[in-house]
């Protein structure tokens, strides 16, 4: 909406422009009228549409051509006064007035024109004949108003009309000479509609009819009012209702009748709480919400959108085969201006035996969408209606910054759910098999997949000691001397090498030296094409001692040439690293059955923690000086609180062992 409403008043001299403006304010005819009133502004308060007014009065004896012209370009709605007893004064409407303002203003910025005719009560005809062609004439001509300053007839009508011009403009929404509503419009509540039918199923039910009344007008439509507007629909249009719900046409028919009948405002507040601006476009603060980003902290979905999302996708999945068809995923997208995904985007993610994005996909790439471009994002959730059906502020509800990652690395613990790993290697090291093999696709079905529908990027979800976390790989082009720090910022890094190809380790040993050695990025050292006869690395020690010497884990072998899927044993191993980076694991198996990981288990659970805590409140209880660690009680107290924190934590583990 906007945030005031400026009215000019022009006309030839002594047709009442003045005392228009001074009755409205005064409420009485005056006495005496100046050539000209000084701007005068009313509160927002008193106003109907509750915005405040700036009315502005035009003299020819007082102010030049200059002045008229600036006021002109400043104003929001132009008001031309005419005398209904003057015929001279309504001709130069035409002849003067109208060709001046139209001159004097932007094309691209139509200016809404409302004749007034004053003194009124000098006649006793009308003069809406003679306006009549020159409304159909002039399509920025919004309405036509009679009136008396004298007598106060139509005076505060006239301002609340002109008020409305600005506010509810007629001619973004409806052409009066096809009598029907503009394309524009059109498209944008045919938007509105998909968005508001929850179940796609083409007709607005009694539930989501209430939920739109709900959402855009602040009180649902009482049983009787609802069947009332499906019966005026239905006597006029009889499609337009359907299995006793409002069909798209219904609902278009509906808006066209608001606005024959002058009440555009009806239409506009839709609009307005759909994001659509004056030029029927969305919003860009709609689209955009303010959204602060820190750096170090990465961007997730949150709970609420993620089922937001499940609802979107349950919607458009008819036949049920938990998978986006072409036409499905088509129709998913039709509320946007433009398709969204490409063909790269079945490469990304996980997909069914015909190629069709599965909703495990479906999700993975939304989070992909958040954590690489989360403005995008929010541009993507404001498309499809989020804050409306979600009934939040905006799209930026449904979004969680994660906090900074050096505080994760501080308490050795994370809340995030993504975590980005950036695939090194030599061309032709196997990388690209490595991304596509986190997806199922094993190296027949690799084959099969068009070089221009290559993706760089692969996401799915892994399970970490029951916690099921996002692992998104992105495949590093591999030149070595232009790494930027997109390329090293990450949660791990994995060092991809052939094992039949001699020289191929080398590129991995110089990437690891030059810019991870010292950092606190962990690494993994991959071994892929492991099907393959090994053969020596060129290099001046074998990738097993150079793990050794860097304490990294020994390389993993890997191969996607199997008959059936590749293992994703060695992405679960990923995932763990990234999410403890602090920790040096000896196994890497993360299969919850052998020791090290059940001791995970039991050093990250709550009843430890819980302990742990209560030991050090017992034997930490008060401040320690220096004195209090010389002395042979405090160490007598620590010795305790350890050998029962000892006790406690084998009988813990000897219970696992039991259950397991």
């Amino acid at each position: 909406m906007r945030k005031d409403v400026r009215i000019l008043l022009v006309g030839e001299s002594k047709v009442g422009k003045t005392s228009l403006i001074m009755s409205l304010v005064s409420e009485e005819f005056p006495v005496v009228v100046p050539y000209r009133v000084e701007e005068i502004t009313i509160p927002a308060d008193v106003t109907p549409e509750r915005v405040p007014t700036h009315i502005v009065d035009y003299s020819e004896a007082e102010q030049t051509d200059e002045q008229l012209f600036q006021e002109i370009s400043k104003a929001n709605v132009i008001c031309i006064v005419y005398a209904v007893n003057n015929k001279m004064s309504i001709e130069k409407v035409t002849d003067h007035w109208i060709p001046l303002i139209i001159e004097n203003t932007d094309k691209d910025s139509r200016v809404p024109l409302i004749l007034v005719g004053n003194k009124s009560d000098l006649v006793e005809h009308s003069s809406m004949e003679t306006i009549l062609p020159i409304m159909n004439q002039y399509s920025e001509i919004e309405t036509c108003v009679e009136c008396s300053a004298k007598n106060l007839k139509n005076i505060s009508e006239l301002f609340y009309y002109a008020q409305k011009a600005v506010l509810h403009p007629t001619g973004p929404l409806y052409c009066p000479e096809k009598k029907d509503m503009k394309p524009l419009c059109v498209k944008a509540l045919t938007r509105i509609f998909k968005v508001s039918d929850l179940d796609n199923d083409g007709v607005l039910n009694d539930n989501e009819l209430n939920f739109f009344q709900r959402t855009c007008f602040n009180s649902p439509l009482q049983p009787h009012a609802l069947e009332d507007v499906k019966n005026v629909v239905r006597k006029n249009l009889p499609e337009g209702v359907s299995d006793n719900g409002l069909t798209l046409k219904g609902f278009l028919f509906l808006h066209t009748l608001f606005i024959q009948r002058g009440r555009h405002e009806t239409t506009w507040t839709v609009l307005r709480r759909f994001g659509y601006d004056d030029d029927l476009e969305l919003n860009q603060d709609f689209l955009f919400p303010s959204l602060k980003v820190p750096p170090d902290c990465t961007t997730e979905l949150n709970h609420n959108t993620y089922l937001f999302l499940q609802s979107i996708f349950d919607k458009h999945d008819k036949d049920r085969d938990c998978a986006l068809s072409p036409e499905e995923l088509k129709d998913l997208f039709d509320v946007f201006p433009y398709m969204p995904w490409g063909a790269d985007v079945n490469n990304t993610v996980c997909t069914n035996d015909q190629g069709w994005i599965t909703y495990q996909g479906y999700l993975s790439q939304w989070t992909l969408t958040t954590y690489l471009d989360v403005q995008r994002c929010l541009e993507y959730l404001g498309y499809l209606g989020y804050s409306i059906i979600a009934e939040q502020e905006s799209q930026a509800a449904g979004i969680t910054v994660t906090r900074d990652k050096k505080i994760d690395l501080q308490k050795k613990q994370t809340q995030r759910n993504v975590f980005r790993c950036n695939v090194f290697g030599d061309m032709g090291s196997g990388k690209s098999g490595f991304l596509q093999a986190f997806l199922g696709r094993n190296l027949t079905r690799q084959k099969t997949i068009k070089e221009e529908h290559r993706s760089y990027y692969a996401i799915s979800t892994t399970y970490v000691y029951g916690q099921e976390k996002y692992l998104l790989l992105h495949e590093v082009f591999p030149d070595f001397d232009y790494l930027t720090d997109a390329d090293l910022a990450c949660d791990i890094v994995c060092l991809v090498y052939d094992v039949s190809n001699p020289y191929s380790f080398e590129y991995c040993a110089n990437v690891f030296k030059q810019y991870f050695m010292d950092s606190k990025t962990p690494c993994m050292m991959i071994a892929a094409k492991s099907d393959l006869p090994e053969l020596k690395q060129m290099y001046s020690c074998s990738p097993l001692e150079f793990c050794r010497r860097h304490r990294m884990p020994p390389p993993q072998s890997f191969t996607c040439n199997t008959a059936a899927e590749p293992s994703r044993d060695i992405y679960t191993k990923l995932t763990t690293m990234a999410m403890y980076p602090h920790a040096r694991l000896r196994c890497m198996c993360t299969c919850n059955r052998c020791t090290f990981c059940l001791c995970q288990n039991f050093l990250n659970s709550e009843l430890l923690q819980t302990v742990r805590a209560k030991l050090y409140a017992v034997v930490l209880r008060r401040h320690v000086t220096q004195e209090d660690l010389k002395s042979s009680t405090f160490w007598l107290k620590a010795s305790i609180g350890a050998s029962v924190f000892a006790v406690v934590g084998i009988a813990m583990y000897r219970l696992l062992l039991k259950t397991r």
